[in-house]
């Protein structure tokens, strides 16, 4: 079968095709053929070394597709299923080997490509807004990045529970689909100061909650924007990891809050996955979340893929289709 190979860190350019065998499953494994995988910030992480993987190794850690074996001791899922799954690497391939504990059925009025762009931004954004900081009514959240994958998401889920967002976007084309998605005021951050906008915006007071998942080049204009008590949740590093940080700045800001929150410490459990994505396909198919895919791939653009992505040249998620 073919499979995106990285024998080696570096940039998008070390992504490479590549003919493997095709993988037996193992107890408690799936053997799944992929017909759409997520990409993902984390995958270019990866690739680059940021996140230390053994090499060689294929990228992706997210997708769906068909069930074509099942692994021993395995129940509750069978031959012709259509599963997707998060947390699980491989699946920059035609065919890839899911642990059955990562894998969920995918519902009827789901497609398979709704549901790999769903997964991993929309079960980061389910925890982010219910238990990293749980938004209620009247509440205001900054959202970076938001025509972004996660941005449309956060969005969509902070006004859904009653909360106003404010969006930082880099062009007039991604302030319409922010502004599409509910966004209730958006910051030009290539234009103007991000902290000093939100001050204007709302009266002097900061807003409750930041969802920052660039990082580096954010994270001054993310601190300052908050009111006291307010919290930052660090979710990602898009530009690049935060330099370390003196505690004694949380105090200075007003007593405020910093976490550094994962996706896999809120699926610890067979259980948490289950609540998360029944609410997550739930609202897809009551028409209450849009899930919006902003560019596929053939497999073999793999590399083209990581590159609009670190470009920015993008809105919504990517997909690649074996």
């Amino acid at each position: 079968m073919r499979a995106i190979r990285v024998s080696t860190n570096g940039g998008p350019e070390v992504l490479e095709l590549g003919e493997v065998e095709v993988p037996e499953p193992q107890p408690g494994q799936l053997l799944v053929r992929v017909t759409a995988a997520g990409v993902n910030f984390i995958d270019t992480y990866q690739r680059s070394g940021i996140y230390p993987m053994p090499l060689p190794f294929t990228p992706g850690s997210e997708g769906a597709g068909e069930v074509v074996a099942i692994g021993a001791d395995v129940t509750g899922f069978a031959v012709g299923d259509r599963v997707a799954w998060v947390m699980a690497p491989g699946s920059y391939a035609e065919q890839a080997v899911i642990p059955a504990d990562k894998a969920v059925k995918v519902p009827e009025g789901v497609a398979d490509r709704t549901a790999a762009a769903a997964l991993l931004q929309g079960l980061t954004a389910h925890y982010l807004v219910t238990s990293t900081y749980p938004v209620r009514t009247g509440e205001t959240a900054l959202v970076h990045a938001a025509a972004g994958g996660m941005g449309l998401l956060l969005t969509q889920l902070v006004k859904s529970r009653g909360g106003n967002v404010i969006g930082t976007v880099s062009t007039a084309e991604k302030e319409e689909l922010a502004r599409a998605a509910g966004a209730d005021e958006v910051i030009r951050y290539t234009e103007a100061d991000v902290a000093a906008e939100v001050r204007d915006l709302t009266d002097g007071r900061g807003v409750d909650v930041v969802y920052d998942g660039v990082g580096k080049t954010t994270f001054d204009a993310s601190l300052a924007s908050l009111r006291p008590r307010g919290m930052l949740a660090l979710f990602g590093a898009a530009s690049g990891p935060v330099p370390p940080v003196d505690p004694q700045r949380l105090n200075s800001a007003g007593s405020v809050f910093l976490t550094r929150p994962s996706l896999a410490h809120h699926i610890l459990t067979r259980e948490e996955l289950d609540w998360r994505t029944e609410e997550l396909f739930g609202w897809i198919t009551r028409g209450e979340l849009d899930i919006r895919v902003g560019g596929t791939y053939p497999l073999a653009d793999a590399r083209r893929a990581h590159e609009d992505l670190e470009g920015r040249r993008t809105t919504g998620k990517l997909l690649l289709l074996p």
